[in-house]
């Protein structure tokens, strides 16, 4: 597979990135076998897995919230978002906390690869490769496999958005 040079692709929240081959430093995650990564400017830390509280009125997105360090952040269901099956992540499992525009979100995931540099000409747009898939920003294409580069800003429906930031409002009450 050749890759198509990419000048602009989206992140944080939609917004366009210029990469035009300055290296792009990725946080790379794995879900069933597959790998997926965040930009790591947008990566807070990774934690083992922690205890979820639920989050009542929230998206079914949501499965619910943990407190770190006092603050409430929610967790997102990758897995449901992507049609994967659900799993119990037990104490192998990690959350990959990271910003968006919006809020902190944390992430479960199977496991968290590391942290890779590709050169920014190297990421393909999404619709190259598979047309219409949703919350990719690029994929890039490695000799051991594709990744797939997430966009946590348009993770979220707006419809969604707001459910979680009232159900959020509601649990500070």
């Amino acid at each position: 597979m050749k890759a198509v040079r990419s000048d602009s692709f989206c992140v944080n929240g939609g917004h366009k990135v210029t990469v035009q081959g300055s290296p792009l430093r990725l946080v790379v995650f794995g879900i069933e076998g597959q790998r997926y990564a965040l930009r790591l400017d947008t990566v807070e830390r990774v934690l083992p897995m922690a205890a979820v509280s639920p989050l009542p009125k929230a998206p079914s997105v949501a499965l619910g919230v943990i407190n770190l360090h006092g603050q409430v952040v929610p967790v997102l269901d990758i897995r449901s978002r992507f049609s994967l099956p659900s799993c119990d992540y037990g104490i192998t499992g990690r959350l990959l906390v990271a910003r968006t525009h919006r809020r902190i979100l944390a992430l479960p995931v199977d496991e968290v690869v590391g942290v890779t540099e590709v050169a920014g000409d190297t990421v393909m747009p999404p619709g190259t490769v598979l047309p219409g898939i949703g919350y990719v920003a690029g994929i890039v294409a490695l000799a051991d496999g594709l990744i797939f580069i997430h966009d946590l800003g348009t993770f979220l429906s707006l419809d969604e958005e707001q459910s979680l930031a009232e159900a959020l409002e509601e649990r500070a009450g």
